[in-house]
């Protein structure tokens, strides 16, 4: 289950520090998921943000799950 949380929370992490460069910089779509859903036109940005809490909470849960 930690290992399980670990990558999640490191593949949310990566997407949004991605999304957040990528369409900062004005790259196109991309191959990140943020920047692939149409229907987050305009908030791609906070979108990103909040990916990137999530994945910084799924990382600290793993760190706090007990050991099964």
């Amino acid at each position: 289950m930690r290992t399980t949380l670990r990558i999640l929370g490191t593949v949310c992490v990566v997407q949004a520090v991605g999304g957040t460069l990528s369409d900062l910089w004005g790259e196109g779509r991309g191959w990140f998921l943020v920047n692939q859903l149409g229907f987050l036109d305009g908030y791609r940005i906070f979108a990103c943000i909040v990916l990137g809490a999530l994945g910084l909470a799924l990382c600290v849960a793993a760190t706090s799950a007990n050991k099964e």
